[in-house]
């Protein structure tokens, strides 16, 4: 598999998981709702939305490759960047298992409290960035797999640990 370019032949880690779950309440009572994020991601695409550390502008660590909504919630794939410093501290964090929340950063464009339960349902939402977390506000928002890429150097190409 061939995601990216490594030129640099430093160790590089493939993440992915759900960043949100449709139907389910979080800590602070927003339950994102099916398609509520179709057309964010047809207008901006996985590019577009940053990969960050604990939602700090200051402190992008990677960079998501795929997004996509399913019958689960939105599901995505990225890779961590190397050598930057924090990137290659999550490495080391999520293939000993201490980090693996994912939290998304968004602006809400529709929505509807329920009355009974102070619930808020979102329908659509502009989704600007998907940070790594140590404390997800959606519980269930988790990474699901990582893949160290690293240099083999007996061919000089990369070998995958799962």
């Amino acid at each position: 598999m061939n995601a990216f370019k490594n030129e640099n032949k430093r160790a590089t880690s493939i993440i992915e998981g759900y960043a949100s779950l449709f139907g389910v309440a979080d800590g602070g009572g927003d339950i994102v709702m099916p398609g509520a994020f179709r057309d964010s991601l047809a207008r901006k695409g996985p590019a577009n939305i940053r990969m960050l550390f604990q939602h700090d502008p200051a402190e992008p660590v990677g960079v998501w490759t795929q997004m996509r909504e399913d019958a689960r919630g939105l599901f995505v794939r990225g890779h961590l960047t190397p050598g930057v410093f924090k990137a290659d501290d999550l490495q080391a964090l999520i293939d000993d298992g201490a980090m693996d929340g994912l939290s998304i950063g968004f602006q809400t464009l529709k929505a509807q409290r329920d009355r009974g339960t102070g619930l808020r349902r979102l329908f659509k939402i502009d989704l600007w960035e998907i940070s790594l977390v140590t404390f997800p506000m959606l519980t269930g928002a988790r990474l699901q797999k990582f893949r160290a890429r690293w240099p083999n150097p007996s061919t000089n190409r990369l070998a995958i640990r799962n």
